[in-house]
């Protein structure tokens, strides 16, 4: 089986757009090779925190695409490592052979005691790696919308004490500080922190970051409180591997409590619509009926259960798009990360439906003009990309059709970071009447 049908859906590159219009992109994985499409405009909704690019009086800009370049790195076919995700200042752990290695002082190491790194190290410690955080920061969606709300509103963070929770490299406390923040407190259970606080130094913040080793659930901060709390916590899903109970937890223990407090972002929103990919669908699942001349099945079932994040073309979405979950990061609580929700999605075209697709936006609203970023596949790349469920039936639909659907999703009882997902989905077209439903796991 070669890659190339899989490059031939895979087309998008980011394209300089403007203000109230947004390219469309994905990335060919097979040649690896950029090409250009036109611009889509994004849809909107009123459940949405951001609403409609096309809309020019917009109370929420979407990151504007001066200075910024079109490019972003290439990628591996193969599933990504969760590390991609974002930094992850809760989750992140080492196992006891890296951590007796680290504290061990006749171990070889680099810069000022750090150990050499294997893989294996690189395994429990995933977000040590430089390339994971190259990756995020080329992303340039996500961290120049993080930028323009941090410096656009300077005046939330001037001589306030500031919290990033997963500071990876620092790149979000070097911008409050930027703004006059009075002091940051950098967390990360990585060791990308030992790196962290070498670039806070270097780059003259030395006095106003202090960068934290360690989980949030165990440290203890100088401070008995902070005024804002930053975090990048999103994960693939929205939820997968995210730090969103971590944020919680640090939100309760040491945000301000007069009702001032300030939580970069505050808000997210995650969208599910209905995706036509039957050539993908063929190449990834299908491909197990018969290989070289042999069932596989067996693994066709496992396939088919484990959702697929990758770049979706915006022209394969045959569906509006509906909110499955709105999460107020003021206000939520540990337990919204397992949800439940109905859905209704109307068919806007006559075609073929292979698989649901789900992507998020987040959105700044305490701010002075709100701002925010989606990951919808109307939108510039990012490196959460969309997550594919591919379903069981191909269903037929016409224009106007509905297809009902629920969907719930909730923590692997084994592994936390995993997810399972269930999905039920019952159309009663005039071409298709069928009712049927598949138990995914995210990991």
């Amino acid at each position: 089986m070669t890659d190339e049908p899989l490059a031939k859906r895979r087309q998008l590159l980011p394209e300089p757009g403007t203000n109230d219009k947004i390219s469309t992109e994905t990335s060919s994985s097979a040649s690896r090779s950029a090409q250009e499409t036109e611009q889509s405009e994004a849809p909107g909704s009123a459940d949405s925190p951001l609403p409609p690019a096309r809309e020019s009086d917009a109370s929420i800009k979407l990151p504007c695409d001066d200075n910024i370049d079109g490019s972003h790195p290439t990628r591996n076919e193969t599933k990504e490592s969760a590390a991609e995700i974002g930094t992850n200042a809760g989750n992140s752990s080492n196992d006891d052979s890296h951590r007796s290695a680290r504290e061990d002082p006749n171990h070889r190491g680099g810069d000022k005691g750090e150990p050499d790194r294997t893989s294996k190290d690189y395994y429990f410690d995933s977000y040590a790696h430089h390339a994971i955080h190259e990756e995020m920061l080329k992303d340039e969606v996500r961290t120049r919308t993080y930028e323009m709300a941090i410096k656009q509103n300077g005046h939330l963070f001037r001589d306030k004490i500031v919290l990033d929770v997963g500071c990876g490299t620092g790149i979000l406390s070097m911008f409050a500080s930027q703004v006059g923040a009075r002091h940051v407190y950098a967390v990360d259970c990585s060791s990308i922190a030992h790196q962290a606080r070498r670039i806070v130094e270097r780059n003259g913040f030395g006095d106003k970051i202090t960068v934290i080793q360690g989980k949030i659930e165990e440290i203890e901060l100088p401070v008995p409180e902070v005024d804002v709390i930053v975090s990048e916590w999103m994960g693939y899903f929205l939820l997968y591997e995210s730090m969103l109970d971590t944020v919680i937890y640090a939100r309760d223990k040491w945000l301000v409590k007069d009702g001032t407090g300030i939580v970069f972002p505050d808000k997210a929103v995650m969208y599910i619509s209905a995706l036509e990919d039957g050539q993908v669908k063929r190449d990834r699942i299908e491909f197990w009926d018969n290989v070289y001349g042999f069932d596989m099945t067996p693994i066709k079932d496992i396939a088919l259960k484990e959702p697929v994040v990758d770049v979706v073309d915006s022209k394969a979405v045959v569906s509006d798009a509906v909110p499955i979950l709105h999460l107020d990061i003021l206000t939520c609580r540990k337990e919204d990360v397992e949800f439940a929700a109905s859905f209704e999605l109307t068919a806007n075209r006559n075609d073929y439906v292979h698989a649901l697709v789900a992507y998020f936006e987040c959105a700044f609203t305490q701010v002075h003009k709100p701002i925010g970023f989606s990951t919808s596949p109307f939108c510039r790349y990012t490196h959460w990309k969309q997550t594919i469920f591919y379903l069981p039936e191909n269903l037929v639909v016409c224009d106007g059709e509905r297809i009902a659907g629920d969907i719930a999703c909730k923590p692997n009882k084994k592994n936390r970071r995993d997810l399972d997902i269930a999905i039920s989905i019952s159309v009663d077209g005039k071409h298709n009447k069928s009712a049927f439903s598949v138990d995914y796991r995210l990991r």
